[in-house]
């Protein structure tokens, strides 16, 4: 009893340590369990910029049959791949040159060495040595170019990393035995293994014995896409995976037992897998499902090797037909890796119809699926083995796409090493050249290098990615584009601090109208609840009242809270003058907006007010204007004239800072029925708020003292390739079209600019497109130039440009470019790039474009889908308030205002407000009210102090704010002064009567 008590606790520890070594319990779960208390701005999620260790390997990787070409040459055997593609691929013979590396060696030997690279991965052709897969006497020529190679690469210090079966099976080995579905192929592989130790061993220490097992089995003997191109049974797939590993484990031991001892070297296997992420990462099932998913991939192969010996749990229970190992096999295949050599790229994720999704969503994480690895492998070492992405085949040397995958790869492997604890050493870019991609031929591309494989030369050019994979390896990593450190300084104490609010729809009765009606009214009196009028009686009224409106109390409450001292809003048009003309003005709105400023001078905040604020969504005229082709029509800039002349006089002396136009270089969304129609409206908006400017600048400067201008969407643009000319002309062109449309003309040369009216014309010649760029006269270049009284900017992010020519005749298509998403920035929901350091530049090419003039930033900011924390907006806020400083105090831009954006969310729409639509303010309104106090980020809390005159102001604001309270509380005051005067001489007056009577009775006693 007792003996059998003992067998079970010792059976249930034993369990517990395997489980906990091999990974059997499924820690890899884990990596799907989000902290609910996760931050979008956390320093361990966003970009790294950080070196890898000191003795990290750099490499690249083919693969024989991919590159070498020259496949009857020389006395080489024919593989399944080749009868594959000849059977498969109508450019069958394209295949037979490829790259050529074969002859070729001495230009793959300059690409490595343009690189810089460390190692250099690549496979032996199996049937180029032994034509028949049978080790006999070895083939010469094939023998003296490996021998070649690896000596070429030793002469150079490249540690050469060989694979010894990269997917090209000798043709006669799969017909006379049925390739991997028979086990006779373990010993011939051992054999072919054996031969290549003995030979290349003494210069070889990283062996790879398999290339990704998992395509072999699946692609090969399952979904038929790969060579042998046998459409089989799934037991059939699994039983060549078994074969597989098997062969693997027998050419592990060979290794370990014969060679390893004196040629020192290490061997593996790659393991190539997908990642996945779950549907919902609160949901159990999901994770369980992703869990499997992952089992039934890189687990198949994983866990029997660097595992317990055996297969995953999952695939067990699910397949009755899985093969089984023995005891004695468990034992002899687990720990037959001395690394974790790992492939992660397109192949494991196409095509997607044959992906073990189970309903998830598949994801490019690769810092994810290596924490997976380390959690359920027990930590290994990790070789990324094979990663890149690709791109098509038409694309040259320009491949853009392929340097941001290649950067979001290599800093996620960074990520793992750093903050995760990580055992990565070595990363292997594929490929080295352009070559024949498996069930793809050559119709996508994955080369670092492009081959032209219809020359005949076949030149390695380098690419973009390689000029990128090369800045990485010399730098050992990544380094920041912008090393000024953080500045500790303040803005100047006359700094505008200001907040931008859309347009504000004016109340037209007011809210409150309680004291403005003469009525008597009794209430209730016949048990309805209502109100009667009592007629024939009028009461005493007091004037309207500015507070009477209830909006203008709740604006003035949320601006109080912002601690600003400016407020940006706009005004609504078609409310004001809803005719279009001074045919019919509506005092009651003008009054409306009148009291929002006077109101917010109460709090020592002045308004910056924008006359005309248009979106795609709302263009903001008055209906007849509209109607009349709305800013196609000329009229209309003399319309806007008007309305501009009454806003001046009507609000004038109460506001300095004016906008007459937001964003008219935005326009183009909603007049883009050609591009003819998005420059006739562009020109008339400029027309329009040229004489609006001249109108003010005549007849109101000089009494007013205000100034004026216009925001002009202002993102910075920077070329996605910094590698090619024509990115570089493209970023510069995006700024033109985009800010120069409108600023050339007014800060610049009255007419737009000269990249525009040229481009334009080269489109036009060549046919490309049929735009007419408006000329201004001479009268309208004067009265253009010159029409602003400072640049006003609103700026969200950085565009990352690319050439690419189209045809037509739309604004967009003139521009001749797109915009690329670089996926290892930090973005809000609406897919907006946080690049602090894209505003900084902007402000610079602003002052170097148009001189030293004075900027406000009238609008900047980001949307944050959280309401109870948003620290991405905390964190957007810190950083571009701190790029402005720098171009402040670093660059002497005159910059004289920043203006957050926005105020209030609107319902439905990006959440970019410091308040919800309900009014409920969010914890950024802290963060900010911090840079206002502090001026900026000063090196103690030293701050502007305010003027005597600021402080009476201040006691003014307190007096004006709390005059009930003052009243009530003077009226207590005096109500208790009273009574105790009433006391006290009531008092007196007894103590009086009471000595008067004490006298008497004296005289009385005696």
């Amino acid at each position: 009893m007792c003996g059998q008590r003992l067998e079970r606790i010792v059976a249930f520890w034993t369990l517990v340590f395997i489980r906990t070594v091999t990974g059997l319990a499924e820690e890899g779960r884990s990596v799907w369990k989000k902290d609910p208390h996760f931050s979008p701005v956390s320093e361990t999620q966003m970009f790294l910029y950080d070196t890898f260790p000191k003795e990290f390997l750099w490499g690249v990787g083919t693969a024989a049959f991919q590159v070498e070409g020259s496949w009857r040459q020389d006395g080489k055997g024919s593989s399944i791949w080749d009868r594959f593609t000849h059977s498969e691929f109508r450019n069958a013979d394209s295949t037979g040159t490829s790259s050529d590396s074969y002859i070729l060696l001495d230009k793959d030997l300059s690409a490595l060495d343009f690189l810089g690279v460390t190692f250099y991965q690549f496979s032996i052709s199996w049937s180029r040595l032994f034509p028949t897969g049978l080790v006999a006497a070895p083939n010469e020529k094939g023998l003296q170019y490996y021998n070649t190679l690896i000596d070429s690469l030793l002469y150079r210090n490249i540690d050469p990393v060989v694979t010894l079966y990269h997917w090209d099976l000798p043709l006669m080995l799969q017909e006379k035995y049925g390739g991997w579905k028979n086990e006779s192929i373990i010993d011939i592989f051992n054999d072919y293994a054996t031969f290549c130790f003995q030979t290349f061993g003494d210069r070889v220490k990283y062996w790879i014995t398999i290339h990704n097992p998992y395509l072999i089995a699946w692609h090969g003997y399952g979904t038929g896409i790969h060579a042998p191109g046998e459409r089989g049974k799934i037991s059939t797939v699994y039983s060549v995976g078994h074969n597989l590993i098997k062969a693997h484990a027998k050419v592990w031991h060979n290794y370990k037992e014969h060679f390893q001892p004196y040629q020192k070297g290490m061997m593996s296997i790659v393991l190539g897998s997908h990642w996945i992420e779950p549907n919902k990462p609160e949901d159990e099932l999901d994770i369980s499902k992703c869990q499997k998913s992952m089992e039934r991939v890189l687990g198949w192969f994983a866990k029997p090797i660097h595992g317990d010996g055996d297969y995953p749990e999952e695939l067990k229970n699910e397949f009755s037909f899985l093969p089984r190992f023995t005891e004695d096999e468990k034992n002899y295949i687990k720990g037959t890796a001395d690394f974790f050599a790992f492939s992660f790229g397109p192949n494991n994720f196409k095509p997607p119809n044959t992906l073990q999704k189970m309903g998830q969503n598949l994801s490019l994480n690769l810092r994810e699926v290596l924490n997976w690895i380390k959690l359920e492998y027990n930590s290994p070492r990790i070789l990324i083995a094979e990663n890149g992405w690709f791109t098509d085949s038409h694309v040259k040397t320009d491949d853009t796409t392929a340097i941001y995958m290649m950067k979001n790869f290599i800093n996620k492997v960074l990520q793992a090493i750093k903050y995760d604890d990580v055992d990565v050493f070595g990363y292997t870019a594929w490929s080295l050249l352009d070559g024949f991609e498996w069930q793809h031929a050559y119709n996508i591309r994955r080369g670092l290098f492009y081959v032209d494989f219809k020359s005949e030369k076949k030149e390695r050019i380098p690419k973009s990615s390689a000029l990128y994979y090369k800045q990485i390896i010399q730098e050992n990593g990544f380094f920041p584009r912008e090393s000024t450190p953080s500045l500790q300084a303040q803005f100047s104490c006359d700094f505008s601090w200001g907040i931008t609010e859309s347009v504000l729809k004016a109340e037209l009765v007011a809210s409150s109208p309680q004291f403005c009606d003469s009525s008597l009214y009794l209430w209730n009196v016949t048990g309805d609840g209502l109100l009667h009028k009592v007629e024939g009686i009028k009461l005493k009224t007091r004037p309207a009242q500015c507070t009477d409106f209830v909006s203008i109390k709740k604006q003035l409450d949320l601006l109080e809270k912002m601690k600003v001292t400016h407020y940006r809003f706009a005004l609504d048009w078609s409310l004001i003058l809803p005719n279009g003309d001074l045919s019919v003005v509506n005092r009651q709105v003008l009054r409306y907006y009148r009291c929002v400023v006077s109101e917010a001078l109460k709090l020592n905040v002045q308004s910056m007010v924008t006359l005309y604020y248009p979106t795609h969504a709302y263009l903001g005229l008055p209906g007849p204007l509209l109607q009349a082709g709305g800013w196609l029509n000329q009229s209309t800039a003399y319309a806007f004239q008007d309305y501009a002349a009454l806003c001046f006089r009507e609000l004038g002396d109460l506001v300095k800072l004016w906008i007459t136009i937001n964003e008219p270089n935005q326009l183009s969304n909603v007049y883009n029925r050609s591009s003819n129609d998005t420059y006739r409206a562009a020109h008339n908006l400029l027309i329009a708020h040229a004489m609006a400017w001249r109108v003010y600048d005549e007849k109101y400067r000089s009494f007013q003292d205000g100034k004026v201008s216009l925001s002009l969407h202002s993102d910075w643009a920077e070329p996605a390739n910094p590698y090619f000319e024509s990115h570089s002309k493209a970023a510069n062109r995006f700024l033109q079209f985009e800010i120069g449309w409108f600023a050339n003309p007014i800060f610049k040369t009255g007419d737009y600019p000269a990249t525009m009216r040229e481009y334009i014309g080269f489109k036009n010649r060549k046919g490309l497109s049929y735009t007419l760029l408006p000329s201004f006269t001479s009268e309208e270049k004067q009265l253009v130039k010159g029409a602003a009284d400072f640049y006003a900017l609103n700026h969200f992010t950085t565009r990352f440009v690319i050439h690419e020519p189209q045809n037509g005749s739309q604004y967009e298509f003139d521009r001749d470019l797109q915009f690329l998403q670089d996926i290892t920035c930090l973005s809000s929901p609406s897919r907006l790039a946080v690049v602090p350091w894209g505003m900084r530049r902007v402000l610079r090419w602003i002052k170097k474009t148009y001189g030293d003039i004075d900027i406000y930033i009238t609008a900047n900011g980001i949307d944050d889908h959280s309401l109870d924390n948003d620290e991405l907006r905390n964190y957007y806020l810190g950083k571009y308030v701190q790029e402005v400083l720098k171009a402040y105090y670093i660059d002497k831009v005159k910059i004289k205002g920043y203006y957050a954006f926005k105020l209030t969310e609107e319902k439905s729409k990006p959440r970019f407000g410091f308040f919800t639509s309900d009014s409920k303010g969010k914890p950024s309104i802290k963060f900010y009210n911090t840079l206002i106090s502090n001026n900026g980020f000063p090196a103690d809390s030293s701050a502007c102090g305010p003027s005597n005159q600021e402080k009476q102001c201040s006691f003014c604001l307190f007096i004006s704010q709390k005059k009930p309270l003052i009243f009530f509380a003077c009226c207590l005051f005096s109500t208790l002064i009273l009574l105790l005067t009433i006391i006290f001489f009531h008092k007196r007056k007894r103590r009086k009567r009471f000595k008067a009577k004490s006298i008497q009775c004296l005289c009385v006693s005696f």
